[in-house]
């Protein structure tokens, strides 16, 4: 699945992405240090896979995601 990013709090390392439909969903910072990243900008584009409802893992579009969960 993929979203683009509509805050970030480089502090907290949370925020949230905004999916194509428009739904917004936010991370925590589990999330964010799954995905090996260290900064996020507004409106970067991210990859992102869900566990249990939840995102678990949110990365850079470059970057593969293993199979985790609903990538």
């Amino acid at each position: 699945m993929q979203g683009t990013v509509k805050d970030f709090d480089a502090a907290a390392r949370t925020g949230s992405v905004l999916l194509d439909d428009g739904t917004e969903l936010p991370f925590d910072a589990d999330a964010f240090a799954a995905g090996g990243l260290r900064l996020l900008r507004f409106g970067q584009r991210v990859n992102l896979a869900t566990e249990d409802g939840r995102i678990s893992v949110v990365t850079l579009s470059t970057f593969p995601l293993e199979d985790a969960g609903g990538a």
